[in-house]
């Protein structure tokens, strides 16, 4: 419920869809009803947050309980946050239309560095104190979870908890544990360090980082009988893994405006870049009756006409054939659509094909990752160039003429000649189509080639390697472009310099906090848009905390040094990562964890494909 202040200023944003609320199946609840209030903050447009998965989720999951009422907070575009602070208006919830002040959690979920400073903007928008230190009351307790919480420390003074892993279960523990606290009139403190007992809670507060006289951490000593390592959480059976029936259904035209089905969690391959890959060991398969199921009931109740099976990477479900002929059952009679975003050259095989030609021809999307076979090896991609012409040959035959191919530069050990065999994958990729028979006769190929820079992320076996240079990575760019000879071959590049400060952010310690804070009163904000991002900016704030960003981008670190994130587990050894480091160097790769399996550490969890293959052996 929009407030007639805000109402005033509508006509005079761009889109004004993005702060009305007001959308079918959105959840409204009478406050004197319910005894928590949780706002759900996404750092990001409405069209970015209204498209993420984990926000649906955690949404309907806390709106299921009588007395819980979540909403909906998204960043408002900079023309309406302009807005706002003219006029004095708070950020506010969409369900409500109650300012950030009004609830009793304040939960941001962290999907990529560069939207931190969006974290702190919102708090301000919303009159919150910005530092945990300042909020010192039993209210607007600011949560975070997501991805980018394996490396909290950045805006670690911000936030008063952190939910380390898998949320569903977690959450809910926390908010019991804060009702039970607030009916005994305990304080924040007090609520702090119980909640620090929950396993899968992070409470920065209660943890002192020393340093090192060459900057590096010495140590991050617990306090208040803080747990020394935090566990992340982890739900171990997918089948009864809350799940909505029901998505909220958008005012205007989102990223990825249709239905989403889970099919499972984490991945098997362990590709030495992929962070993804790592924090979401092991796998956990939904069966197919279970996403079936859900797949119908949300088409039902939304009326979507297309549904998107989400996964780390959609063919490597075991039973893949089976689940989409039982999709199929009832998909093609209701005119459903159902789509693989996540396929591998290698997974791309004739049933799939079969199964999915209704849903074709706008075009197929796989990640060789990097141009030439010693540089797959040292990544552990595990894919050869002979698959991936193979794949491309039976997407041509069978009427597609469009691919795009992911790729990466500045990784580990990369020459000038895995960087120009990019070029030629793509040559060869257009070379194939011609060859083929039965391609789509009178259509020409357009093959795309897309770059991003490489990133060191925690948890990954690269966490120590340094990042390429700004002025390296441009020229590999331009040795692409220079290498490509073909009009069928189109070429787009991630600008490198947003890449730079992800991997300081990725990487950082505490001490960017101030950094953060000066962003902050500079009014700093949607650092992941070209329009607003100016990386000049930022290294000036980085020159006036005397702190130099190229420590934590693009330095390579000692595996003996002391990382920021080492107080958390994920269930990934250190070891493990070591030796995956190690026989990168050596272009060694490993077998996926269906094949063999690496003793990686997740086997801790006792769920999911690691266990299951040991149980089978004994």
């Amino acid at each position: 419920m929009i407030s007639k202040d805000v109402e005033k200023l509508l006509l005079k944003v761009q889109k004004p869809g993005r702060y009305v609320g007001g959308e079918m199946n959105s959840v409204i609840k009478e406050k004197s009803k319910v005894d928590l209030r949780f706002a759900f903050c996404f750092p990001d447009t409405y069209e970015v947050g209204m498209s993420h998965l984990g926000m649906k989720i955690l949404y309907s999951l806390f709106n299921s309980f009588d007395n819980i009422w979540c909403e909906r907070v998204f960043a408002p575009w900079v023309d309406m946050e302009e807005l706002m602070r003219k006029h004095n208006i708070p950020l506010f919830a969409l369900e409500s239309g109650d300012p950030l002040t009004e609830f009793d959690f304040i939960g941001f979920t962290l999907q990529y560095e560069l939207s931190f400073t969006n974290i702190l903007n919102m708090l301000q928008l919303g009159n919150i104190p910005v530092r945990s230190a300042d909020r010192t009351q039993l209210k607007n307790i600011v949560c975070a979870g997501g991805p980018c919480a394996c490396n909290p420390e950045p805006i670690a003074d911000f936030i008063d908890l952190f939910f380390i892993g898998e949320g569903e279960e977690v959450d809910l523990e926390v908010m019991d544990l804060y009702r039970i606290c607030k009916k005994n009139n305990e304080t924040k403190q007090d609520f702090l360090i119980k909640a620090s007992q929950i396993k899968g809670v992070y409470v920065p507060s209660l943890y002192e980082v020393t340093y090192n006289e060459d900057n590096t951490v010495k140590a991050v000593i617990p306090l208040h009988h803080a747990p020394s390592k935090v566990e992340k959480r982890l739900m171990t059976d997918m089948n009864k893994s809350y799940y909505p029936e029901n998505f909220v259904l958008p005012m205007i035209e989102i990223i990825h405006d249709r239905a989403m089905e889970e099919i499972f969690r984490g991945c098997i391959r362990g590709c030495r870049f992929c962070q993804a890959g790592f924090l979401y060991r092991p796998v956990r398969e939904k069966s197919i009756e279970v996403i079936n199921q859900q797949c119908h009931t949300l088409c039902n109740n939304t009326g979507y006409d297309e549904v998107s099976l989400s996964s780390l990477s959609s063919s490597d479900y075991t039973q893949i054939g089976g689940l989409l002929t039982e999709l199929n059952s009832w998909a093609k009679k209701d005119n459903v659509s159902i789509s693989l975003p996540s396929l591998r050259v290698d997974g791309f095989d004739d049933e799939i094909i079969s199964k999915i030609k209704t849903v074709r021809k706008s075009g197929l999307t796989f990640a060789p990752e990097a141009g030439t076979q010693r540089m797959r090896d040292v990544i552990n991609k595990n894919v050869l160039e002979d698959e991936l012409m193979q794949t491309c040959a039976k997407a041509f035959d069978n009427g597609w003429t469009k691919v795009k191919l992911y790729f990466m530069i500045g990784l580990p050990t990369e020459t000038d000649e895995d960087v120009q065999g990019i070029a030629e994958l793509g040559q060869k990729v257009v070379n194939t189509f011609y060859s083929c028979e039965n391609r789509p006769k009178g259509k020409a190929v357009s093959v795309t080639l897309s770059t991003s820079s490489f990133v060191p992320k925690p948890f990954t076996p690269f966490q120590w390697e340094p990042q390429d240079s700004e002025e390296s990575l441009k020229a590999k760019q331009k040795l692409i472009k220079e290498s490509i000879h073909s009009r069928k071959i189109n070429y787009n590049y991630h600008d490198s310099a947003t890449s730079f400060l992800e991997a300081v952010f990725a990487r950082g310690d505490r001490r960017l906090c101030q950094v953060m804070e000066l962003a902050l009163e500079r009014g700093f904000h949607f650092d992941g848009w070209g329009e607003c991002f100016r990386l000049e900016k930022w290294l000036a704030l980085f020159e006036k905390c005397h702190i130099d960003p190229h420590f934590y981008a693009n330095r390579k670190r000692s595996f003996d040094e002391v990382l920021p994130w080492e107080h958390l587990d994920y269930g990934i050894t250190k070891d493990f990562l070591i030796s995956e480091c190690q026989k990168a160097y050596e272009n060694r790769t490993t077998l996926n964890c269906r094949q063999k399996c690496s003793n990686c550490g997740a086997n801790k969890w006792k769920a999911g494909v690691c266990f299951e293959k040991r149980q089978n052996l004994v």
